[in-house]
C-alpha cells in the first residue's frame, strides 16, 4: 500500500482547550509528514519504473532467435527484488502496528514468496508494479485530498502589516503574529489572522472559508478571518487567533485529522482482520490442493487484497469533511457522519443559538413634541463612546437609521447606570430609571408592555423617550426548526438559562412545546441524560460556556461558531461557520448523505472482492489481471465517494449576522446600564 494508505488512523486529534500559544506556528505545521510521504512514494515509483524496465528487457529476450532462458529469468528475478524492497518493509511494518491496510501488504508479500517458489519470477515483479502504480494513481484520484489541503493551506498569508504601538507599521512574517496585535489589512490583501475590525469598511469574500457566496460588508466590531480576501477598502484588525488555531488552521486540521480516523466500520474489521487472513490462505490453500494450479492460488491471494472495503469508510469521510468546510460545517470528527442517521430529537439553546445573544432596540417610546430624529441623533452622540450593550444597541439602531454622532461633547459614563454629557441644550442622560430621577423633574411612569431591559434619554430635565431592549430572534429560526422536524426531529426542547416568559414567546414564535427555562449548566447536564435514557439520541444545539456540559453530554453536538466562546467549539461535533441557522438542516442532510455513500461504498467493496476472489479461485485470470481488477474496485470506492465533492451549495443566501457583542459569559445582561 502507499505510504498515505498506511498512515491512516495513527493519529488524533489535538484540540486546544489547554490555551493558546503566544506565536502561532505556521499554518499547515500538522501537515509535516507529507513531503516524506511524498518521497517515498516516488521512490517506490521508481523503483517500480525500473523493474518495468528490467521485466520488459526479460520478455523481449525470449523472442530473440536462440534465446537463453536463464538470462530472462535473471533479468526478471532481478526486477522482482528491485521491488520487494517496499513490500516487505510495509508488510513488517503490519505486523507491528495491525491494521486493515497491513492485511494488503501482507498477502502482497506472501504472494510474492508463492511466487519465487514455484519459479514464476514474471508474477513476482508483475504483482508489485502493478499494485505500485495503483496506489500512486489513488494519491491523485478523484478525491486529491492532499492537494485540497495544501490548496487551502495557501489562503493563509505569508506576511501580514503590524502597527507598533508608536503608530508605525512594520512587515512581518505570519507566523509571527499574536494575539492581541493590530494589523492593516490593505484592498487586494487576504487576511493575515482571524480577528476584529477596529476601524475601517470593506467589503470581504468569506467564500473559502464561511461557504457565504456574496461579499460581506464589514465594519467596526464585525469579526473576519484568517484567508478570507479584503476587497475594497483598508481595514485595520485586532487579531483573536493566529495560525493554526484560526479557523482557517482549523479547517486544514480537520481535512487532515479526516485523513487518518479510523470510521467505526473500519474499526469493527480491524476486529476480524487475523481471521480474514487465515480464512484467505485456507481458500488459497484448498485452490491450490484441488487444482494444482500455483497460478490460481497466487490470483486468490491478490484477490483478497480488501483495498475497495479498507478506503470506503475513509475516502467517503475525507470527502464529506471537504465538503462540509466548503459550505461552512466544520465537522470535528468522522464519527458524526456515523451518528447522524440515528438522530430523532433536538435540544437547543436560545440565547446565542435562536437568537443573536444581543441586545437590540425593539421599540422607542417617543414622548408628547419629542421629535425622533432630534432624539436619536442626540442618543447616539451620548452613547458613541461608551462600550456597554446598551449603548452598542443604540449605536446601531441609530446608525441603521443614517444617524451618525458628529461633534463630540465630554460624555460621562456612570458604570451600571448610564451615560451623561452637558451640551448646549442643558445637561442629556442616557440610563436606568434610578439615574433619570435624579435629572429629570417629573418622571412618567415606566412602559409596563415591555418585558425586559429598557432606558430613557432625558434633556435638560424633560424626558424624551423610552428606549426598549430584547434579544431578537434570527429570522431564520422558524423554518430552520420546521425543516429539522420533516427530517425526523419530531421531539425539539428549548433549554435555556432565561427566564420562563422571554423562553415562551421565543418557542412560541419558533413552533417548539417543551421548555425548560432557567437551566443551569448542570441542570442542562441533566436534561439531556435523561433524554439518552428514555431512549432518545439528541442532537445538542449551543453556542456559550452554559451549554458545555450538554454539548459534551449529546449524542453529537453543534455549536454556533460565530460567536460561540473557545470550549464550546472544542467540544462540540460540528462547528457551523457563521450565524446562519440553516446550516444545521445542511448539516443534517450532509451527514445522511455521507452515511449511505459510506454504505454504498462498503457494500461495493465487499462485493468487489468476493467477486474477484471467485474468478481468482475458478482460474479464470492470472494474478496480474487480478490485480488490474482489483485496482478497478478501489477506483469505483473512491469514484463514488469523490461524487459528494459535487454536491452543490445548499439553497440559500447567506445573510450577514449583526457583530457579536462581548460579554464575560456569553450570555446577556438581564437589564439596562
Amino acid at each position: 500500500m502507499s505510504t498515505h494508505a498506511q498512515s491512516i488512523g495513527h493519529a488524533g486529534l489535538a484540540h486546544d482547550e489547554a490555551g493558546y500559544p503566544a506565536h502561532a506556528p505556521s499554518l499547515g505545521a500538522g501537515n509535516a509528514l507529507a513531503p516524506a510521504e511524498r518521497r517515498a512514494i516516488t521512490r517506490q515509483i521508481a523503483l517500480a519504473l525500473a523493474a518495468g524496465g528490467l521485466l520488459l528487457l526479460s520478455l523481449a529476450w525470449r523472442f530473440v532467435p536462440s534465446p537463453n532462458p536463464v538470462l530472462a529469468s535473471v533479468l526478471a528475478g532481478l526486477a522482482s527484488l528491485l521491488v520487494a524492497g517496499p513490500v516487505f518493509v510495509n508488510a513488517w511494518h503490519s505486523l507491528r502496528a495491525p491494521s486493515l491496510h497491513g492485511v494488503t501488504d501482507r498477502l502482497i508479500a506472501l504472494a510474492m514468496l508463492a511466487a519465487w517458489a514455484t519459479g514464476d519470477m514474471t508474477t513476482a515483479a508483475l504483482l508489485p508494479i502493478v499494485m505500485t502504480f495503483g496506489h500512486a494513481l489513488e494519491e491523485r484520484s478523484v478525491l486529491g485530498s492532499q492537494e485540497a489541503i495544501r490548496a487551502l493551506a495557501r489562503l493563509a498569508a505569508t506576511r501580514a502589516r503590524r502597527i507598533r504601538t508608536d503608530g508605525s507599521i512594520e512587515d512581518v512574517a505570519a507566523e509571527m503574529l499574536a494575539r492581541g496585535d493590530l494589523l492593516e489589512v490593505p484592498a487586494g490583501a487576504r487576511i493575515p489572522a482571524d480577528g476584529i475590525v477596529k476601524s475601517g469598511r470593506s467589503a470581504v469574500d468569506n467564500s473559502p472559508i464561511t461557504g457565504e457566496s456574496l461579499p460581506l460588508e464589514v465594519s467596526a466590531d464585525t469579526p473576519v478571518y484568517a484567508g478570507a480576501m479584503n476587497l475594497d477598502g483598508a481595514l485595520r484588525i485586532e487579531v483573536t487567533q493566529v495560525g493554526e488555531q484560526s479557523t482557517l488552521g482549523r479547517i486544514v486540521e480537520l481535512l487532515e485529522h479526516a485523513e487518518r480516523v479510523k470510521p467505526p466500520i473500519t474499526e469493527a474489521l480491524e476486529r476480524y482482520m487475523a481471521g480474514y487472513l487465515a480464512l484467505v490462505l485456507l481458500v488459497a490453500a484448498l485452490v491450490w490442493f484441488m487444482s494444482a494450479d500455483a497460478s490460481a492460488m497466487l490470483a486468490v491471494i491478490v484477490a483478497a487484497c480488501p483495498c475497495a472495503l479498507v478506503l470506503a469508510a475513509p475516502a467517503t469521510a475525507i470527502a464529506g469533511i471537504a465538503l462540509g468546510a466548503r459550505h461552512g460545517l466544520l465537522l470535528r470528527n468522522a464519527a458524526f457522519l456515523d451518528r447522524v442517521a440515528g438522530l430523532d430529537s433536538l435540544v437547543i439553546d436560545k440565547t446565542g443559538t435562536l437568537t443573536y445573544g444581543e441586545l437590540r432596540v425593539v421599540d422607542v417610546a417617543l414622548q408628547p413634541g419629542a421629535d425622533e430624529a432630534r432624539v436619536l441623533a442626540l442618543a447616539a452622540k451620548l452613547c458613541a463612546g461608551s462600550a456597554h450593550p446598551v449603548s452598542r444597541a443604540v449605536q446601531r439602531h441609530a446608525r441603521e437609521r443614517g444617524y451618525l454622532p458628529a461633534d463630540q461633547d465630554a460624555v460621562r459614563e456612570l458604570r451600571g447606570r448610564g451615560v451623561i454629557a452637558d451640551t448646549p441644550n442643558g445637561r442629556a442622560v442616557l440610563g436606568r430609571e434610578t439615574l433619570l430621577r435624579e435629572h429629570a423633574q417629573a418622571l412618567p411612569p415606566l412602559p409596563q408592555a415591555h418585558d425586559g431591559p429598557l432606558a430613557g434619554l432625558v434633556l435638560d430635565g424633560r424626558l424624551l423617550a423610552w428606549f426598549m431592549f430584547a434579544d431578537t430572534l434570527r429570522p431564520e429560526a422558524a423554518a430552520t426548526l420546521t425543516e429539522l422536524r420533516t427530517l425526523g426531529f419530531t421531539h425539539q426542547t428549548l433549554l435555556t438559562g432565561d427566564r420562563e416568559s422571554v423562553a415562551r414567546a421565543v418557542a412560541d414564535e419558533v413552533g417548539i412545546d417543551s421548555v425548560i427555562a432557567g437551566a443551569l449548566p448542570q441542570d442542562k447536564l441533566a436534561f439531556v441524560e435523561q433524554e439518552l435514557a428514555a431512549g432518545r439520541h439528541p442532537l445538542v444545539v449551543g453556542d456559550g460556556v452554559n451549554d458545555v456540559l450538554a454539548i459534551k453530554a449529546g449524542a453529537t453536538s453543534v455549536v454556533i461558531g460565530g460567536r460561540g466562546v473557545d470550549i464550546a467549539v472544542a467540544s462540540a461535533d460540528v462547528v457551523l461557520l457563521g450565524d446562519d441557522l440553516r446550516r444545521l438542516t445542511a448539516c443534517v442532510r450532509l451527514g445522511r448523505r455521507c452515511r449511505r455513500t459510506a454504505a454504498v461504498n462498503a457494500a461495493i467493496g465487499v462485493a468487489w472482492t468476493a467477486a474477484v476472489i471467485a474468478i481468482a479461485a475458478l482460474g479464470l485470470l492470472s494474478a496480474v489481471w487480478i490485480a488490474v481488477l482489483h485496482n478497478l474496485g478501489t477506483f469505483i470506492v473512491l469514484a463514488n465517494a469523490g461524487r459528494l465533492l459535487r454536491v452543490a451549495e445548499p439553497g440559500f443566501v447567506q445573510e450577514p449576522s449583526p457583530p457579536p457583542v462581548s460579554t464575560q459569559d456569553g450570555k446577556l445582561p438581564q437589564s439596562g446600564f
